[in-house]
């Protein structure tokens, strides 16, 4: 189910969004540049250009944050000791900052993230098949472009999981009424559509088998720091990359003699293979 916003080849929506198999992830905000007249550009253009496309890039707020501290420890030193000391260490401080930053998160495109999640989840899951779970991987929603990137069905019942992999460089948080962030970007689109996404994985499902199929919408995390372990967020599990294992575990044990036999997994398994073709 790939990528937040939504990846490069794609913007994905709570309906039938436009999805491929091999788009990234990345929301990219596109500036239009207006059209010159026989004068040339209108005046201020570049500059409001430049404006937008700073207030749209996540790593401003990294920038300011540097920039602010840089100053104020170069302000107090230079009060208290000596100018020139102030300036130096702002100077160091502003480098060793950047440096650090830039080697948190290595240059992968986006496209390449996505798949790079992907396969960690299918590792993960494999990890699980003597435990009763089974995997579908890279899945279409007939009539759409969208692709569930993993159908799970296991004891505890079926899971459609979206593998998103995002900048460490930013933060994730919850906000109070449980809005999603990475860095200044509200994810709601890319909970709403992974709820869309399993709803669609338990129609076709269940229309399939004639019988009613829950299916549990799932988003697993790779990249940054997720200061939670696991959060339901507007009906979505959200957790990091390393729970894979402990959230299907957990969740098997939690729901105790409801579980699916290994009977109903394979049926259920089989309905999904049908109505639920492979990408490519």
């Amino acid at each position: 189910m790939a990528p937040d916003p939504a990846r490069p080849s794609a913007q994905r929506a709570p309906g039938p969004p436009d999805r491929g198999p091999q788009a990234g992830r990345q929301a990219t905000r596109v500036i239009q540049a207006r059209p010159a007249g026989p004068a040339g550009p209108p005046r201020g253009g570049p500059r409001r250009s430049l404006t937008s496309r700073l207030a749209g890039d996540p790593r401003t707020p990294l920038w300011v944050r540097r920039l602010v501290i840089a100053a104020a420890a170069g302000i107090i030193l230079g009060l208290w000791v000596d100018w020139r000391l102030g300036f130096t260490v702002a100077a160091l401080f502003a480098i060793a900052d950047t440096f650090y930053r830039s080697r948190t998160m290595s240059v992968i495109p986006a496209a390449a993230r996505v798949a790079a999640a992907q396969r960690r989840t299918q590792r993960r899951m494999l990890m699980l098949r003597p435990s009763g779970f089974l995997a579908l991987h890279a899945r279409r929603i007939p009539g759409s472009q969208s692709v569930i990137d993993h159908l799970i069905i296991g004891p505890p019942g079926v899971f459609a999981v979206d593998s998103e992999y995002w900048d460490r460089r930013l933060a994730v948080r919850v906000t109070a009424g449980n809005a999603l962030y990475h860095g200044p970007v509200n994810k709601k689109e890319r909970l709403v559509h992974a709820r869309w996404e399993a709803a669609q994985a338990s129609r076709l499902v269940g229309t399939a088998l004639g019988e009613s199929i829950g299916v549990r919408p799932v988003m697993i995390i790779y990249g940054p720091r997720i200061p939670w372990a696991v959060a339901t967020l507007r009906g979505v599990d959200v957790f990091p990359g390393n729970w894979v294992r402990k959230y299907f575990k957990r969740r098997a044990r939690a729901i105790g003699r409801q579980r699916l036999s290994s009977a109903q997994v394979n049926r259920i398994y089989e309905a999904a293979q049908r109505v639920l073709p492979p990408v490519g």
